[in-house]
């Protein structure tokens, strides 16, 4: 299993008892693998079912898996049988180079519930590489007045393999003048020595050549070679001398190519070609050679390669200055490298568990991290962070590994969606910081119910509609995702307390499941039924699911489809109605009222009458808006006995309805009855034209004007004249009518009802005539809301009263 998988094909949970309490389990116990180097891919290591403490089945289970320190993945687990299997050849040079023992330190991890052992796998070597020497041509100049036993430091051969595999022994071939020796260097390891066996004469030899052979310790042995040619030179009788046997130095690791590290400086008693130095140097180890470089006369030292605290802390260099006559003084340099914060943290997600129910529970393990910086010290610390206000926390579990744990209950109808920046800083200076996104989903459960877009609707039908039309729509809205914000409407059956629970809803209406649309299943009629309410139901798809209910009122609108019906005079009686008129009737003298009723309502009812067809015309006229029948003009002799009209009685409705009926009048001698005579102004009139309106108003103020005027003129006469006589007056009292006066009411259709006052002032010898307000409000202009006048109101009434 590889550590860079952040895509792990089953979403884990790690998430126990120990995890809820904050803890985690460490084996303290380390355990210890071993490996040869370039071992087969897929090679058995070990089988760690018995050190984890689990079967075989439940590594699966538990989301076992390996992690190194570097994060690239060494070994592999076979979840099937707990074998540790090798997952890449190792090669121990790469890995550790001269470093022994070579270990990689990894840890085994089980997500479910979170326990981490450690473990080490020690790489062996194997002899897979040949000594060598990094001069194949060695040149040694030696004085020919050389004291035997003098000893000459060669350059010890590399080999990269360790141990007995490294280099073992050196051998040179057979000669007169030398015999080799190993010396045990600083640096660990063995460098070879020349030693000279007797004098040397340059007039005798003046130079020759030696094998120098390097074996290691393999089976079988490897060997390598080089050449040393020996030139006999003069004699020098004085060695450089280094100023200091050693020198110490500290160089930044972020010090630039070319940087000079420190120079040297050595001195020589001869003169000449033999007191010439050269510095050099010597027996150097390949990351020397690689990194520092001498200028052979100065003796500075430059950088020539970039260092790195976290490859090398510390360098051991030996240099040597040479004479011209090839006598070498020696001294060493240790080199201390200064770590800086130059490594930003590294971050690895190890699992994910993306997404989330929102109605998880706190203290869920989302997601386990890991992290590493290469610096030491302040540099290599670390601090991790999340950005604030979110439903998330980091937790610390062990050496650098962090849980990210929810803290509070997730809702998705408010965030679906979290991008986590997990935060990364050292503590060095400057500080480091590495930023890692991650996206954790919310998904969906089904926790809210459809919600109606009104509590309650009132739709409007017209009556005698068409079977099947569309009367209105409802909705409702579900916060929810996926199916469980899928709605389904239905009609409710009627609960207790709704206004019509026998109301068979079932044959009226239907209702479009999926759209929430009304359709009415047959023609309604406003006459039997005026208005209806009901329940409609939202409910998702959910499990369980959620519904909620809204109230739908349906209001039926009347249209004209009832004709004016006449109750008086009764049209359909078997003796027709005949009205007595005396023939000394005055002019608007009620004769008689046509009542009719509608079935319709409002506007569809009101009701207007004309006179359609008369025998007589001009001598009656019908009051278009309450059907009273009055006489237009004084009778005369000449006038016919009998009479018939014709009255037509015709409603407001588009189109408008009718019905008529006919009026059987009898003129008669003698007949007495009271009558209330109507002033020829209180007939419908034409309706005027603005200019009229506004003349008649102006004359009417300038009358009223002038006649307040003449009032006002006579009232201070008269009261000069009688002092504290005052004017006599009608009084109105409260209550029933005084004897002396009298209580017309007409009743019709419209039905207003009025008192009329008639009042005789005392030695006047004129009537006046004075109107009380109704008894009863009208009815029938507050359903309307149309404000109808009754043209009674504006009639003048002659009323005589014998005193």
């Amino acid at each position: 299993m590889e550590l860079g998988d952040r895509s792990h094909p089953q979403i884990r949970q790690v998430v126990l008892f120990f995890v809820y309490l904050g803890g985690f389990t460490v084996l303290s116990e380390t355990w210890r693998y071993s490996v040869a180097e370039e071992t087969e891919v897929g090679s058995f290591i070990a089988n760690v079912i018995e050190n984890m403490g689990c079967s075989v089945e439940e590594l699966a289970a538990r989301g076992a898996r390996v992690i190194f320190d570097d994060y690239k993945p060494y070994l592999r687990l076979d979840l099937q049988t707990g074998h540790l299997l090798l997952n890449e050849q190792l090669d121990r040079e790469a890995l550790c180079d001269f470093s022994e023992p070579c270990i990689l330190h990894f840890q085994m991890l089980l997500e479910n519930p979170l326990q981490f052992f450690q473990a080490e796998l020690f790489v062996t070597d194997i002899n897979d590489h040949t000594p060598t020497f990094l001069d194949k041509h060695i040149l040694l100049k030696i004085s020919e007045g050389t004291t035997p036993g003098t000893a000459f430091q060669m350059d010890s051969a590399q080999d990269l393999d360790v141990g007995r595999n490294g280099v073992q022994n050196y051998t040179i071939n057979l000669n007169a003048h030398f015999h080799l020796e190993s010396k045990d260097s600083n640096e660990g390891g063995e460098y070879p020595e020349l030693i000279l066996d007797q004098s040397l004469d340059r007039e005798k030899e003046s130079e020759f050549t030696l094998t120098l052979t390097a074996i290691d310790g393999g089976s079988p042995p490897r060997t390598g070679t080089a050449l040393i040619q020996v030139v006999v030179l003069d004699i020098n009788d004085n060695v450089p001398e280094f100023e200091r046997p050693v020198y110490e130095v500290q160089i930044p690791e972020n010090s630039p190519l070319d940087f000079l590290v420190i120079k040297v400086s050595a001195t020589d008693l001869d003169a000449g070609i033999n007191g010439e130095i050269s510095y050099s140097f010597s027996h150097m180890s390949r990351d020397v050679r690689k990194t520092f470089e001498i200028h052979p006369v100065s003796g500075e030292i430059h950088l020539k390669a970039c260092l790195d605290f976290e490859v090398i802390q510390s360098y051991s260099i030996n240099v040597q200055a040479t004479d011209g006559g090839n006598l070498s003084g020696k001294s060493s340099i240790i080199v201390q490298v200064i770590d800086v914060n130059d490594n930003p943290p590294e971050i690895a997600i190890t699992s994910l568990t993306s997404p989330i129910p929102e109605n998880s529970s706190p203290e869920m393990v989302v997601a386990v991290l890991s992290l590493r910086d290469k610096d030491s010290g302040d540099n290599g610390k670390m601090v991790c962070s999340i950005q604030d206000n979110l439903p998330f926390f980091l937790k610390p579990t062990f050496k650098n590994f962090y849980s990210l744990v929810m803290e509070h209950p997730l809702d998705r109808e408010r965030r679906d969606l979290y991008n986590i920046t997990i935060t990364v800083s050292d503590m060095g200076t400057p500080r480091l910081k590495t930023e890692h996104n991650i996206t954790v989903q919310v998904s969906d459960v089904n926790d809210n119910a459809p919600a109606f877009s009104q509590t309650s609707y009132t739709l409007l039908v017209p009556e005698n509609n068409s079977p099947g039309l569309h009367i209105g729509t409802v909705s409702a809205t579900d916060r929810d995702s996926g199916t469980n914000a899928q709605i389904t409407y239905s009609l409710l059956p009627p609960q207790e307390g709704d206004q019509d629970p026998q109301l068979a809803l079932a044959s009226l209406l239907s209702i479009h499941a999926d759209s929430g649309q009304l359709f009415a299943l047959r023609a309604l009629d406003y006459e039997a039924l005026r208005a209806f309410e009901f329940r409609v139901g939202a409910a998702d798809r959910g499990s369980p699911a959620l519904s909620s209910q809204a109230l739908v009122r349906v209001l039926v609108l009347d249209a004209n489809d009832h004709a004016p019906f006449v109750l008086y005079p009764p049209h359909n009686a078997s003796t027709p109605c005949t009205e007595l008129l005396p023939r000394a009737a005055e002019p608007g003298y009620l004769l008689t009222k046509v009542v009719a009723v509608d079935g319709d309502s409002g506007r569809n009812a009101w009701l207007s009458f004309q006179l359609l067809q008369a025998s007589e015309p001009g001598l009656f006229s019908v009051w278009a808006h309450n059907g009273e029948v009055r006489t237009a003009r004084l009778l005369s002799e000449r006038d016919a006995p009998r009479h018939r009209l014709l009255v037509l009685v015709q409603d407001n409705g588009e189109p408008p309805l009718s019905a008529s009926v006919t009026l059987h009048v009898l003129l008669v001698d003698g007949f007495s009855q009271p009558y209330l005579p109507v002033a020829e102004g209180a007939r419908d009139p034409a309706p005027p034209d603005a200019l009229t309106v506004y003349l008649v108003i102006a004359l009417a103020s300038v009358s009223s004007l002038f006649l307040f005027s003449v009032l006002v003129l006579v009232a201070v006469r008269l009261c000069r004249r009688s002092g504290a006589s005052s004017l006599a007056g009608c009084s109105l009292p409260e209550g029933h009518f005084p004897g002396h006066l009298v209580d017309v009411s007409g009743a019709g259709t419209l039905s207003h009802s009025y008192q009329y006052e008639v009042c005789l002032m005392g030695g006047s010898g004129t009537n006046e005539l004075k109107f009380r307000k109704p008894l009863f409000p009208n009815l029938q202009t507050q359903e309307d809301g149309e404000g109808r006048e009754n043209a009674i109101a504006q009639s003048s009434i002659g009323f005589f009263e014998e005193s």
